[in-house]
């Protein structure tokens, strides 16, 4: 059979490509699993008050947790395919964490000498990262069962951005649970359980995404 045959027969009623094919993987992983996360939260956890949601801290930390989230799936999506180039959503995530770094060590200096210890530590720091990683993993197994769906070529970024964005949307779930609102909290806690989804990430994508 000649080439051009065998492609022809090969293409004939193939119809057209499906339009964005990582949005249209990603995107139900993210509501599936930052709908899962949340409700097992607020289960295990509760809701977070009224009284604590209006203030700026919550919303600070509930933004910053947003934003990771944006910045993670857009690296994902990169990562999701060949050839794709990465320097902005590495910018866009350079940004996010220098301001909430930034915040944080404003808070610091401007809290009284005597109450930034308690300020950084909260009364939750020591399960605030292992509730953000717990909650991260339903959202990194959607995210995975994504990707190797897709065409990752850098296994271990790959996997790295997945488990950033899955880590991202755990904190987001735990911050309806969370009555923190120190931004010198946010900044060192939070940043915490999301670095270690993302290290996770990294070991999980050259065993996961291997083609």
């Amino acid at each position: 059979m000649k080439t051009d045959s065998l492609i022809d027969m090969l293409a004939r009623g193939a119809g057209p490509a499906p339009r964005a094919p990582v949005a249209r993987r990603l995107l139900p992983v993210a509501l599936v699993g930052l709908g899962a996360s949340a409700l097992a939260g607020v289960l295990v956890i509760g809701l977070v008050p009224m009284t604590v949601m209006m203030q700026m801290g919550w919303w600070i930390k509930f933004g910053y947790a947003v934003a990771l989230v944006a910045v993670g799936g857009w690296l994902t999506a990169r990562l999701a395919r060949p050839v794709q180039r990465l320097m902005w959503p590495q910018i866009a995530l350079m940004a996010v964490l220098a301001l909430m770094g930034f915040a944080g060590i404003w808070y610091w200096f401007a809290a009284m000498p005597e109450l930034r210890l308690a300020e950084l530590l909260g009364h939750s720091w020591k399960t605030c990262p292992r509730n953000v990683v717990l909650l991260g993993l339903p959202p990194m197994a959607g995210a995975f069962w994504a990707l190797r769906g897709l065409a990752p070529t850098r296994p271990r970024l790959a996997g790295a951005a997945a488990g950033l964005f899955s880590g991202a949307l755990g904190a987001t779930a735990y911050a309806l649970s969370c009555t923190e609102v120190a931004m010198s909290f946010v900044a060192v806690w939070y940043t915490l359980g999301i670095a270690v989804c993302t290290a996770i990430g990294a070991l999980l994508g050259p065993r996961l995404l291997r083609w």
